[in-house]
């Protein structure tokens, strides 16, 4: 059954998939000992994966609030925190396609075990060269190019192995639980970051976000492997990640989406990232008021992310996302004028609450809509987008923050409302249900 543009809606779509899912290697959760369509939180294994990866995600926002400022430290340059979290980026991007794919030939857990120990013998190395006076600038730039190599490969693994725990009926409600942690992790994580930074230091804040780590490499070893695809249907990985790319070319809708996504975060992310943190920086000389900004978008994203859990049978799925992004270009365009506090986190909770909102639905379109043994590689097409042109747009911002950070979120907002109005032109991204 169709809506009226010939979409079919995420709920109608979903008995086709779940035949398709029985037919395919990839397991639903009865695979993994599940009851089918109970709550996600009964599922133990999803349980304590979601409890891991809560845990880490409270220890991410430690990095994410030590490594800008410990950048903003050594050099006083917004440049030179582009270029480093471009590093970081490129390496991400490159191999995402490759990251999903092994997602789909290996096991999205083992992966994603094998990148928690490596960030994990990173992160703690960095806070121990900065403990011992050490750390030189270079040493920032491999850590962020490893770490861009390990997200290529956890991302689509994590999205991957989300579907093998709970029930196919049940994912907008796991999203939820995950994009609510995620959000609650920022919103409550970057303001003790600060303090921890402000009272004993970049160094502390870089090993707290190490032993983070150690909980979900615990919660994965606890989680059996799902079934892999047999070896002799096992397509080479030049093919697998092909057969990803074409399976997107060939859905108009979702082709739509994956470039509306990758033109959105060229307009966003840099800005954000960068000017966020130089705005506590330039403005407030706080590393404090950093740690509150991210927080109050992410205490809008929180409320965002729970609204699909709520409200279950949203629909209109593309007209949502046109209208996030023509807020959060006028929010951006807002924020490089304001200087008080309280204004600049005001608009950043709102669009953090569009953002999270969207983000579950979307999310959850993508897992029910693609096929299980092509999962990992179609998904991994979509965290290209989302981060392909993040490099660009890093560099893009720190050269434009050298010339006036107002400039920055001006750019970033003109970007971000051309984008939506060529996007509210196409009928595929509107007919999205």
């Amino acid at each position: 059954m169709m809506d009226e543009g010939g979409v079919p809606s995420i709920y109608e779509h979903k008995s086709q998939m779940e035949m398709r899912v029985n037919a395919m290697d990839g397991p639903p959760a009865e695979a993994l000992g599940e009851t089918a369509s109970v709550h996600p939180l009964r599922a133990k294994y999803f349980r304590r994966f979601w409890i891991g990866a809560t845990i880490s995600l409270f220890g991410d926002q430690f990095y994410l609030v030590a490594l800008p400022w410990l950048v903003l430290q050594l050099t006083g340059s917004g440049l030179a925190l582009g270029t480093i979290l471009m590093v970081a980026a490129i390496p991400r991007a490159v191999f995402m396609l490759i990251g999903g794919a092994a997602s789909d030939r290996i096991s999205p857990r083992r992966v994603m075990i094998a990148t928690g120990i490596a960030r994990t013998i990173l992160v703690a190395a960095v806070a121990g060269l900065i403990y011992l006076h050490l750390l030189r600038l270079w040493h920032l730039y491999l850590l962020a190019g490893a770490f861009g190599f390990a997200d290529a490969f956890s991302y689509p693994a994590a999205m991957a192995l989300l579907p093998s725990l709970v029930s196919l009926d049940r994912l907008p409600a796991a999203n939820a639980l995950f994009g609510g942690s995620a959000q609650l992790s920022t919103t409550v994580g970057p303001a003790p970051a600060g303090w921890t930074v402000k009272r004993w230091g970049v160094a502390a804040a870089f090993a707290i976000d190490a032993v983070s780590f150690l909980f979900v490499i615990a919660a994965l070893l606890m989680i059996p492997d799902p079934p892999a695809t047999p070896a002799a249907r096992r397509p080479s990985m030049g093919k697998a990640i092909l057969e990803g790319l074409r399976y997107v070319a060939q859905d108009p809708p979702m082709r739509a989406l994956v470039l509306m996504i990758a033109a959105m975060n060229f307009g966003v992310a840099g800005p954000l990232v960068i000017g966020l943190a130089a705005i506590g920086k330039q403005r407030f000389r706080s590393a404090a008021v950093f740690g509150i900004l991210l927080s109050a978008m992410a205490g809008g994203g929180l409320v965002g992310t729970f609204l699909p859990a709520i409200f279950r049978r949203q629909r209109h799925r593309g007209l949502l996302l046109l209208g996030f992004s023509f807020a959060v270009g006028v929010g951006m365009a807002a924020i490089g004028f304001l200087h008080h506090v309280a204004a600049i986190a005001a608009v950043l909770a709102l669009v953090g609450l569009g953002s999270g909102l969207v983000g579950v639905h979307l999310q959850a379109w993508f897992q029910a809509r693609v096929e299980r043994a092509l999962l990992g590689r179609v998904l991994s097409v979509l965290m290209f987008a989302a981060v392909g042109l993040i490099p660009f747009s890093y560099v893009m911002a720190g050269a434009l923050i050298q010339v006036n950070l107002t400039l920055m979120f001006v750019v970033s907002a003109a970007i971000l409302l051309v984008v939506t109005a060529f996007a509210a032109l196409n009928p595929t991204v509107r007919a999205i249900d």
